[in-house]
């Protein structure tokens, strides 16, 4: 506003005195040489031909400088001329005169330059704040047909919303309407994508306002804050979906953050999204809220804590969004029991018209069996598992739910791909984590209307896990492997980019539901029982049915020579055998030589405990077997995790608790009757009884080390037990007969208490 006081000023002194501009394009030659070798080369460019008007006669400014004339030269105004080229320059413009390098054509009368590289914000940012401020200074300014950089006014910008033959696809087109002609726009900003690689870092390097093409030679400016805010929605669709068919870029339902940050680029109401059949809101539908309550199911035999309901909740709104769901919650929160809701729910309400295909770890196929008899016994199961499992081959068309293993999903995929299923759970789904595995290629090849998986770990290693899991979920949603490992794994991983995690977990939010015990204490009572059931697989198994046929077989010999009262010890050695089976095969001698065959048990001890420690958990492990604790603090060591033990051969009891209790190990190894009672160990939160002590009142006291006065954090309990052995059939037996458990499972000699025949050959029953 100085210049223009200025100006005005020496109007009013030479009142006939006018500063004119052309704007047009014309050839410079620029000098591009070395040293003292010349290289004149052709660049058409924008210049400007200043002249001054003296009452209607033109003098071009580089006509005699004014500037060095005498004040009596007639009808000059040197003062007014110098002035003008001052404000020129101001805005950017260079005096052809004053460059060594730059030489104008014959008959050129251009004596100024807007910009020697041709930069088209550069130009067009003259045209859109220079020529207005000239004008308005009353300077006559000109344009030719030909000036590179015709700016044109802001027009209103429009964006179209498509669906694509997937329900799940979308493409976006974005453009403006200028003086009532629609202009693509997204054609030019990928571009700038694809040739500079990401439009973003353009626009963040520019300190103007970005010149778009709106037509030949028209440019329209985009402010800097908006190009941003359009820049960062399409890198990131660009970088994860890529480009659309049409010519747009696509997305899916799963990008409901950026439709928003689209809006909130333009401002409310700015960005006239016209009619798109509702694309939009299908694409919005999913953004990250609440779903609305949900009652449960009046089918379902078990009253679902709050945070349960909650969870059946998130899979219902998925549901009704045709959408998958990852259910992350950590271990002991109940997926199963929410899976089960989620199932029943569907049945009652009519819409699963087809079964429901459980697939889960061997080990795990008992526990859901047992979970769907105890929950929903009213649902007709299919157990498609085992040597007899093609009795079951009939059903699972029929059934309800059919459940199996990923081993024979893998195996049988033609029987699995031909019979299409309502829904497809997915339990430990970290076992599909490996995109290329066959694992994960078979159940993705199942049809199924809805999927969902059940993990406790969704990541464990690499982001790669995470894409794999909705690869099988929501395939698309985080855009091909090699894409996504560009625009989030490797950002995300490498350079702890936090805009980039922040971005990915936008995307995913709405279909993952994670919690963490800690999260929900408030809900929980203050000590839960977890029960984890393990299958005897191998040779565990044909070692457990060897010594339960020989220990039968001596009880029954035992029992018809002395009756049964008197074979009480008869029978709990021989029980005792079944269970040292149980937790591990080493534990137990045939002849003379030691067992080597590997222990189920101790395998699932292995993947619960390193979990945990990484969760921040105090563990305290119970075993009746001091040699079994020394197996797996054998197993500790190896795997550099730091433990103590507390047996009866442990001469300083002290020292190992405050080892524990002052964090230098975070596994306490204890045995039955060294550390049963005695012991407050309030840093641990968890508990886990690698076997079962049969007797509840010493099972209690064990778990009360942790849970006393002074506990802060809730408490959880684990019971490993074998499906389908003594320790389960044991656990039975106790519900019914606590006397006689009590008695038996404790290892008591109570010859007092009677066992009838049916008792003995229930307990010694081969496994299911």
């Amino acid at each position: 506003m100085q210049f223009a006081s200025s100006v005005a000023d020496s109007a009013t002194a030479v009142a006939s005195f006018t500063p004119c501009l052309q704007l047009r394009s014309e050839t410079l030659l620029i000098d591009r040489g070395q040293g003292f070798e010349s290289d004149y080369q052709a660049v058409d460019t924008a210049v400007i031909e200043l002249t001054f008007d003296y009452d209607g006669v033109r003098v071009p400014a580089s006509e005699a400088r004014c500037a060095t004339e005498p004040r009596s030269a007639p009808g000059r105004d040197p003062r007014a001329e110098s002035q003008a080229r001052r404000i020129l320059e101001a805005f950017g413009a260079i005096d052809l005169g004053n460059l060594d390098d730059c030489a104008t054509i014959p008959g050129s009368q251009a004596n100024y330059a807007v910009h020697l590289d041709g930069d088209l914000d550069a130009l067009c940012a003259f045209g859109v704040h220079a020529i207005p401020r000239l004008r308005a200074l009353g300077w006559r300014v000109d344009v030719a047909d030909d000036y590179p950089c015709q700016v044109v006014a802001e027009g209103r910008w429009y964006a179209e919303l498509e669906g694509q033959d997937d329900r799940n696809w979308f493409e976006l087109q974005l453009g403006v309407e200028v003086e009532g002609e629609r202009v693509d726009l997204l054609p030019f900003l990928l571009e700038q994508i694809e040739t500079r690689g990401s439009l973003a870092a353009l626009a963040s390097a520019h300190k103007r306002p970005f010149a778009v093409p709106v037509g030949e030679r028209r440019y329209m400016l985009v402010p800097l804050d908006r190009l941003q805010a359009i820049a960062r929605v399409l890198q990131e669709l660009y970088d994860v979906e890529g480009p659309g068919a049409q010519g747009g870029v696509r997305l899916t339902d799963g990008a409901h953050g950026l439709l928003d940050q689209l809006d909130d680029a333009f401002g409310a109401g700015r960005l006239d999204w016209g009619s798109d059949g509702g694309c939009r809101d299908r694409v919005r539908r999913l953004s990250p809220r609440p779903p609305q309550p949900v009652e449960p199911p009046h089918g379902l035999q078990a009253t679902l804590r709050p945070y349960q309901e909650e969870g059946l909740a998130f899979l219902q709104n998925l549901r009704a969004h045709g959408a998958g769901a990852l259910l992350a919650d950590d271990m002991g929160l109940g997926k199963t029991l929410q899976a089960i809701a989620h199932i029943v729910k569907e049945r009652e309400s009519g819409r699963m018209q087809r079964p429901a295909l459980i697939i889960a770890p061997t080990s795990l196929v008992g526990n859901w069996q047992r979970e769907f008899a105890k929950f929903a016994p009213q649902l007709d199961i299919a157990v498609y598992h085992g040597p007899r499992r093609q009795q079951a081959r009939g059903k699972i068309a029929t059934a309800d739910v059919v459940i199996t293993t990923y081993g024979l999903v893998n195996r049988e995929r033609t029987l699995f791909e031909s019979q299409p299923f309502y829904l497809q759970v997915l339990d430990e789904a970290h076992m599909i984590k490996n995109a290329r595995s066959q694992a994960h290629q078979a159940c993705k090849a199942i049809e199924a209307e809805y999927r969902i998986c059940l993990s406790g770990t969704p990541v464990e290693n690499n982001l790669d896990e995470l894409w794999a899991m909705f690869d099988f979920v929501m395939p698309g949603l985080l855009g091909d492997a090699a894409r996504f490992r560009t625009a989030f794994r490797y950002p995300i991983e490498r350079d702890g980019n936090e805009e980039r995690m922040a971005t990915l977990r936008q995307r995913v939010s709405p279909f993952v539901l994670r919690r963490l015990k800690s999260n929900v204490a408030s809900e929980l009572p203050p000590k839960t029982e977890i029960l984890r059931m393990v299958e005897l697989r191998g040779e565990q198994r044909d070692l457990y049915e060897s010594i339960r046929l020989a220990g039968h077989a001596a009880v029954r010999k035992a029992v018809k020579e002395k009756g049964i009262a008197a074979s009480t010890i008869d029978i709990l050695g021989a029980l005792m055998k079944l269970r040292q089976v149980c937790c591990d095969p080493r534990l137990v001698r045939v002849g003379h030589e030691p067992q080597t065959a590997p222990s189920a048990k101790l395998d699932l001890l292995f993947s619960l405990v390193p979990r945990m420690l990484t969760e921040g958990r105090r563990i305290l492990v119970f075993s009746q077997f001091t040699t079994m604790l020394a197996l797996i603090a054998a197993g500790l060591k190896d795997r550099g995790i730091p433990w103590v033990s507390l047996t009866g051969a442990t001469t300083n009891r002290q020292a190992a608790v405050d080892a524990f209790q002052g964090g230098q190990a975070g596994v306490f190894l204890i045995s039955l009757k060294a550390g049963g009672t005695g012991l407050n160990l309030t840093r641990a939160d968890t508990v886990i009884h690698f076997d079962p002590w049969w007797n509840p009142a010493a099972q209690s006291q064990a778990t009360d080390r942790a849970y006393r006065i002074g506990q802060e954090r809730a408490v959880f309990v684990y019971q490993l037990i074998a499906a389908g052995s003594v320790e389960e059939r044991m656990m039975n037996l106790q519900r019914h007969k606590q006397a006689l458990a009590d008695q038996l499972l404790d290892g008591a000699n109570d010859r007092s208490v009677e066992l009838s025949e049916e008792q003995v050959d229930d307990l010694f029953a081969p496994l299911a």
